[in-house]
């Protein structure tokens, strides 16, 4: 039996969902509950494998387990024995085909920017205070450029590794700048993100913002594909993981 997690979780305090053996991860906490609660080792697999720092409001992850179980039940055991910045919302049984990471179609990702010159203490964990002045109608042309299909090596961290080496070609198909009190937030959305991805374009789009990179360099900076020609990287408490999205799978 394969069983889909959906999961939420403030970040502020984890090294991140991947499990590590430097710091405390989520995934690791929520495998060792899941031992407790199902009384056996239960790998997790997640779609998505944020920072640390980094929030998300529906991770999903996967597990495989022997015998049939009340979802419900074990969604309270879960919630009962996780601290409380970490809370299960749903778990269902799916197919044995699915798979958190690989059968995912898009994943979209909110990066908050705090504006105003005072910021709100009771956002201060999540959201990025920006200390220029930023025109909201360049930002937003600026951020039409990362549309599209595009080799994103020169906006991430791991360009040598394997596995992003030989597959750096993402689609994002939507990246919308919208108001909100305080800021305003960048809507990424798109097929798949490489490792900080999101908070490299964010921190470029922030130093066009202040005139430290021209926009007209951006398709060179692309055509490079070297990270140290993009921007900055943005910190991660601005960054959100929304929604994983998926077909419509089948019920074990």
């Amino acid at each position: 039996m394969k069983y889909k997690l959906t999961l939420a979780y403030d970040g502020t305090r984890y090294g991140g969902w991947q499990a590590q053996t430097n710091t405390t991860a989520i995934q690791t906490l929520i495998e060792q509950s899941l031992k407790t609660a199902l009384r056996q080792n239960t790998p997790l697999i997640g779609a998505s494998r944020t920072d640390a720092g980094v929030h998300a409001l529906a991770q999903v992850a996967h597990f495989s387990f022997e015998k049939r179980i009340d979802p419900l039940r074990l969604r309270a055991s879960l919630n009962g024995l996780l601290p409380p910045d970490i809370r299960i919302r749903e778990i269902e049984p799916v197919d044995i085909d699915f798979h958190a990471r690989y059968s995912a179609l898009s994943k979209e990702y909110h990066y908050h920017l705090h504006l105003d010159r005072v910021i709100n203490p009771f956002k201060r964990l999540y959201t990025t205070p920006v200390y220029h002045p930023v025109d909201i109608p360049f930002l937003t042309k600026a951020a039409q450029n990362f549309i599209g299909t595009h080799n994103f090596t020169s906006f991430t961290n791991e360009a040598h590794q394997d596995s992003t080496a030989r597959h750096p070609i993402r689609t994002i198909s939507r990246l919308d700048v919208v108001l909100e009190p305080g800021g305003v937030r960048l809507e990424f959305e798109g097929n798949g993100f490489l490792y900080k991805m999101v908070r490299n374009i964010t921190g470029t789009l922030l130093d066009i913002t202040a005139g430290k990179i021209s926009l007209s360099d951006l398709p060179k900076i692309f055509a490079e594909k070297d990270r140290k020609k993009a921007g900055k990287t943005a910190p991660a408490q601005g960054l959100f993981l929304i929604k994983i999205r998926y077909e419509k799978f089948n019920i074990n």
